[in-house]
């Protein structure tokens, strides 16, 4: 069943017929509250039903009493007063979805935001609906490549995963998200002109209780990258109606649905999770419905789980779309053990756990590779990443384990102490600055050439200077090595081969 037969199948219920024409169910306001407002005489009103005041302000119902019914407001509204008239729609809560999304900052009913045209066209998408089961998934085995070399490598990200990022404030959450956006770009291109390359990702960006100055700094940046072209904004600021703010992913995810039912690939960065729990409280403190730990609603870990479990890589039968979900979770101190970090961390495939201790010491992204997870694993990486991920992986193991020891200055073993260097140097090829998002190619090149060693006589201050000059000099003299390892395929021998033999012509021009 479609969503077009699901929305008509609500509707017959939601409204009874009387000589063929749909009658509408007419209240009164009792009281006005904060955003919520408790209004009596919707003898026929459905939880979650779309209704209308007086003045046009719309609303949601989010409680039925015996006699009256809890209405949280979709919007401002200083006008509404006892005693005014509130009618219900027939429609549960949707929001038009279309291609002309793309581009475009909306809020979560689809209101636009960034001064352009309304948009009138498009598929009634709820903003509520039960994901796939599990014999409509295919397992997720396609890579969705983030550009950032330390994820590609040893946290792989697969279409139709949900990964979490995880961190205090200010340590590059939303910096990954955007940068994982960005380098969509490439393969978008691709998929435009060879119909063998992967499906373009339509990529939507959830801004939930922000500032605006932050929204618009995001837009702006994937304005400057041309990466807006293929993305939608959808915003809910911590100016806006906590409604709105609780309603945002829906709203995202709703219209992730509308292309992923094309057949598309879709990713959705919910930015984040934690501002969402704070306004689901907000609105059930209001809504006096009983308080559980920390003074969150008993069902947060519902409001989340089934919001993550849309994200979903269809069959084929169903046309083989995807929803790649990337959450933002925000810690205190640290603490991953906190109430919603360890809720969202139980529904997810996985995490990039930023650590602000690696941040202070000047590894960017801080990502914490010892506590980071991705439960697709190899499984999401191409052949040409995976050849050369298990060499990396392994050095860095072995240098977060040696580190321990050399702390205590303890005398080392020549072994030891040339594990410890390339150990120094795979952490300085990790490091990558922000809105600078590689190619497979170049990640490749960069991880292959520290894990055989052409880096172990390189000073550490002068990895990055080597690494961009190492991938100017191969884009220039070996096109042809990029293509192959551009290609995803597993990396053969003839591969090898010439990727030693122009890493050594390049040694002998660095200085």
């Amino acid at each position: 069943m479609n969503s077009d037969d699901i929305i008509k199948k609500i509707e017959n219920k939601l409204m009874h017929i009387e000589g063929g024409a749909k009658v509408q169910n007419i209240g009164y306001v009792e009281t006005v509250g904060d955003s919520i407002i408790v209004a009596s005489g919707l003898s026929k009103a459905v939880m979650g039903e779309e209704v209308v005041f007086a003045d046009g302000t719309r609303g949601m119902i989010l409680n039925l009493d015996e006699d009256s019914v809890s209405i949280v407001l979709l919007g401002k509204s200083a006008a509404l007063k006892e005693g005014d008239t509130v009618k219900t729609t027939g429609n549960i809560l949707q929001i038009n979805a279309s291609e002309d999304l793309l581009g475009r900052v909306v809020n979560p009913i689809g209101l636009p935001l960034d001064g352009g045209p309304t948009i009138k066209k498009g598929t009634p998408m709820l903003l509520e609906r039960i994901a796939a089961g599990v014999i409509d998934r295919q397992p997720v085995d396609t890579a969705l490549k983030t550009g950032i070399k330390v994820i590609d490598a040893i946290i792989p990200i697969g279409r139709g995963q949900r990964e979490l990022i995880i961190g205090d404030r200010g340590l590059g959450k939303t910096a990954i998200a955007i940068d994982t956006i960005i380098n969509q770009e490439e393969g978008n291109d691709k998929a435009k002109k060879s119909k063998d390359a992967p499906k373009r990702v339509v990529c939507i960006y959830v801004a939930i209780g922000q500032k605006n100055s932050t929204v618009a700094q995001v837009v702006e940046k994937l304005k400057e990258t041309g990466a807006l072209d293929y993305t939608i904004v959808v915003a809910a600021n911590a100016s806006d109606p906590v409604s709105l703010q609780y309603l945002a992913p829906y709203a995202g995810v709703a219209v992730a649905e509308y292309f992923m039912e094309k057949g598309e690939d879709v990713l959705i960065v919910y930015d984040d999770l934690t501002k969402h729990a704070w306004a689901w409280r907000q609105i059930c403190l209001v809504l006096k419905r009983p308080a559980g730990r920390e003074a969150y609603p008993g069902d947060v870990f519902y409001a989340h789980s089934r919001l993550l479990e849309r994200a979903v890589r269809l069959s084929d039968k169903l046309g083989g779309g995807s929803i790649t979900a990337l959450p933002v979770i925000e810690t205190q101190a640290d603490d991953i053990s906190a109430y919603i970090p360890t809720n969202v961390i139980s529904i997810t495939d996985g995490q990039i756990f930023l650590k602000s201790d690696l941040f202070n010491s000047g590894i960017r992204p801080a990502v914490d590779v010892g506590l980071s997870v991705s439960r697709v694993g190899g499984a999401a990486q191409t052949g040409a990443m995976k050849s050369v991920a298990g060499g990396v992986k392994l050095a860095h193991a072995q240098f977060r384990e040696l580190q321990v020891f050399a702390q205590f200055g303890s005398e080392l073993d020549a072994a030891t102490l040339s594990q410890l260097e390339r150990g120094k140097r795979v952490n300085e090829v990790f490091k990558q600055p922000q809105y600078s998002p590689l190619s497979e190619a170049l990640e490749i090149l960069s991880i292959w050439a520290v894990t055989n060693g052409f880096m172990d006589d390189v000073k550490v201050e002068d990895v990055t200077r080597f690494e961009k000059e190492y991938h100017e000099y191969v884009q220039t003299h070996d096109k042809k090595l990029i293509e192959a390892l551009s290609t995803g395929k597993k990396v053969t021998d003839e591969v090898t081969t010439q990727l030693k033999k122009v890493t050594e012509q390049f040694k002998k021009s660095f200085s």
